[in-house]
C-alpha cells in the first residue's frame, strides 16, 4: 500500500475538519482509494498559536515554499480563503504540476476561469466540491451524474445564515435585527455579516454552479444580487397569507437561449420542496431535460461537512489515477453574451406600498401599472381608515423593467408615502 502526501494550506474551521477526517477515517479512505493519505505540512499564519497537542509542532510552517517546493507532496489543499495569496499559491502549485483541491468560493467566482485554464494546460486536476453547499455533492452531480442532461434551472438556498434568519422570522415573527444578533451569538453569523445577509456569499456560489451547468464564462459581476436586510415580519405575514414562503434564492435558468443569474429574496409556493428547508440547512433544486426535478439537501457549512467534501475530492484524484488526467477540462466556456440583463427578466412580483388612504388612490396606482403593461393578479389592503396603510399587489407575469418604471411613477404620487418592498415571485 502506497502513501499520497498532501500539503494543507490553512488550518481554520475547514482545515482542522480535513485533518480530523483523514485521521479518524483512515481505514475507510484506504478502502475507497487504495492509498493512505498523509498530511506532510500545514501552512498557518501564526506558528505560536495554541493547537491540538496530538499534531507534532514540526508539521506546521508559515513558509508556503515548504509545501510548494516539496517534490514529495502531490496534492495541495487550499482552505485559507480570500483571493490573495491563495490565487498565487494555487497557480504556483499548478505550475509545479501538483493537483489542487480548494474550498475557496470567492476565488473561484472571481478567477475560476484563469485557474481552470492553468490546470488544463499543466494537465493537473483542480477540484472544488467544498466551495458550494459544504458537504452536499452538487459539483460532482452536475459535472458527472447529470452530464447527459441539458440543465434548465438551478435554484438554491446556498447560505445557511440567511436561511436561519428567515426561518426564525417566519416561525417566531421576529425582527431581522433581533434574529441576526441571535445568529451571531450562536456562531451562525460573523461579527460583520455583510457577505451573508447582503447575498454576496450566495452570489459567489451561484457563479461556480452556473459556469458548470451552462458552460458560460460567468463573472461575479454578472450576477444580480440583493440581500435580506429589507425583509420585515409584515412581508412574511403577507407571504403566508398569499400561500408563499420567503427564501433567499440563488437562481440560474435558461430562457430562450439566454441565462438569468440572480440572488434575491423570493416568494416561493409553500408546497415547493425548497420552502420546507429550514434553519441553517442548504438545498439545491436542479431541473434537467432528461432527469426532471432533483433536490440536494444537507448542511452547507461547518468543519466536518465541508471537510468531507475536500477529502472526497482528494479520493477522486487518487481513484482516477494521480498521473492520468483524462477529464481535466471543464465544459467549453461560451461567450457571456448569453447572460440576460436583469431588466429584461420576466416574472411575477410582490409589491408593498405604504399609502395615505384617500379616495381614488387605488385607481391611480392601478392606472400607472397599466400604463407600463403591468397587470395585477391580486390586491390586499389592510389598516383601513388609519393615517397610513399597506397596499399589497401581486402582478401577473411581466417584464422587470416595466415594474421598475411603474414604481418610479407611483412613488411620485402625493398619496404614496413610500415603496415599502419589491420581492420577486417564483411559481415553479
Amino acid at each position: 500500500m502506497g502513501k499520497i502526501k498532501i500539503g494543507l494550506m490553512g488550518f481554520g474551521t475547514v482545515g482542522s475538519g480535513v485533518w480530523k477526517i483523514i485521521q479518524e477515517n483512515r481505514d475507510k479512505i484506504i478502502e475507497n482509494c487504495g492509498y493512505e493519505i498523509e498530511v506532510s505540512k500545514i501552512l498557518v499564519q501564526d506558528l505560536a498559536k495554541k493547537r491540538d497537542d496530538a499534531i507534532a509542532k514540526e508539521m506546521f510552517t508559515d513558509n508556503p515554499t515548504d509545501i510548494l517546493e516539496d517534490e514529495n507532496i502531490e496534492i495541495i489543499i487550499e482552505v485559507m480563503g480570500g483571493i490573495e495569496p491563495a490565487k498565487e499559491y494555487i497557480l504556483e502549485a499548478i505550475k509545479r504540476r501538483k493537483h489542487v483541491v480548494t474550498a475557496n468560493k470567492a476565488l473561484l467566482a472571481s478567477h475560476g476561469g484563469v485557474l481552470m485554464k492553468a490546470a488544463k494546460e499543466a494537465n493537473v486536476k483542480l477540484l472544488y466540491e467544498a466551495s458550494v453547499a459544504g458537504g452536499i455533492p452538487i459539483i460532482h452531480a452536475i459535472k458527472e451524474s447529470l452530464s447527459a442532461n441539458r440543465i434548465n434551472r438551478i435554484m438554491g438556498i446556498l447560505n445557511g445564515t440567511t436561511n436561519y434568519i428567515l426561518t426564525k422570522m417566519t416561525s417566531e415573527k421576529m425582527e431581522f435585527e433581533t434574529v441576526l444578533k441571535e445568529a451571531q451569538g450562536k456562531g451562525y453569523a460573523e461579527a460583520d455579516p455583510t457577505s451573508d445577509v447582503g447575498g454576496y456569499d450566495a452570489a459567489y456560489k451561484l457563479t461556480i454552479l452556473a459556469r458548470l451547468a451552462f458552460g458560460i464564462d460567468v463573472k461575479i459581476e454578472d450576477v444580480y444580487r440583493e440581500g435580506i436586510t429589507n425583509i420585515t415580519p409584515i412581508d412574511i405575514e403577507y407571504a403566508t397569507e398569499l400561500g408563499y414562503v420567503i427564501k433567499l434564492l440563488a437562481i440560474a435558468k435558461e430562457v430562450n437561449g439566454e441565462i438569468e443569474l440572480k440572488v434575491h429574496p423570493t416568494f416561493i409556493p409553500k408546497e415547493h420542496p425548497l420552502a420546507a428547508v429550514g434553519d441553517a440547512f442548504n438545498a439545491v433544486y436542479v431541473k434537467g431535460n432528461a432527469v426532471g426535478e432533483l433536490m440536494f439537501y444537507g448542511k452547507g457549512a461547518g468543519d466536518l461537512p465541508t471537510g468531507s467534501a475536500v477529502v472526497g475530492d482528494i479520493i477522486s484524484i487518487i481513484r482516477e489515477g494521480k498521473h492520468q488526467n483524462k477529464r481535466v477540462s471543464e465544459k467549453n466556456e461560451k461567450n457571456q453574451n448569453r447572460i440576460k440583463d436583469m431588466g429584461s427578466n420576466q416574472g411575477e412580483y410582490y409589491v408593498r406600498l405604504l399609502i395615505k388612504d384617500y379616495p381614488g388612490v387605488l385607481g391611480k396606482i392601478a392606472s400607472l401599472f397599466g400604463k407600463y403593461n403591468v397587470s395585477l393578479s391580486s390586491v390586499i389592503q389592510k389598516g383601513k381608515e388609519e393615517p397610513a396603510v399597506s397596499l399589497v399587489f401581486i402582478t401577473h407575469d411581466t417584464v422587470e423593467l416595466n415594474v421598475q418604471y411603474a414604481l418610479t411613477d407611483i412613488a411620485k404620487l402625493p398619496e404614496v408615502i413610500r415603496i415599502a418592498n419589491l420581492i420577486r415571485v417564483e411559481n415553479v
